[in-house]
């Protein structure tokens, strides 16, 4: 089965993960942004320590394996096919981890910033 989570900040200046429905990400891909659509490949392993989403934008994992952990210690591992929806623009940010051997390749798509923010 496909992971959805967000990436998000919160009025404290951290960042929390939160697992998305599919039905909710319906929802959001109805919202794309402006910019480009890209797609990133990194080397692995690799660590990029704390660091804000640079816009707001779904990231779906084409191959590789990652690792999403914010300042409370939770750790989301997401794997090919899996999303990332990166809002955390602002604030302590995230750390992002390719794990294993394999190159992480993904596609990023701009979403509308403010369109859906989690409740959680």
């Amino acid at each position: 089965m496909v992971k959805i989570v967000t990436v998000y900040p919160k009025d404290d200046g951290e960042s929390y993960l939160m697992d998305v429905s599919v039905d909710q990400f319906t929802e959001i891909v109805k919202h794309i942004g402006e910019g480009p659509t890209r797609v990133n490949t990194t080397p692995s392993p690799k660590v990029d320590d704390y660091h804000n989403a640079s816009r707001v934008q779904y990231v779906v994992h084409l191959s590789g394996i990652s690792e999403i952990e914010v300042a409370d210690g939770t750790v989301k591992l997401l794997h090919p096919g899996d999303i990332l929806i990166a809002q955390d623009t602002t604030g302590h940010g995230h750390i992002t981890r390719s794990i294993g051997d394999e190159t992480r390749v993904s596609m990023n798509v701009p979403l509308i910033p403010g369109k859906w923010m989690p409740t959680g």
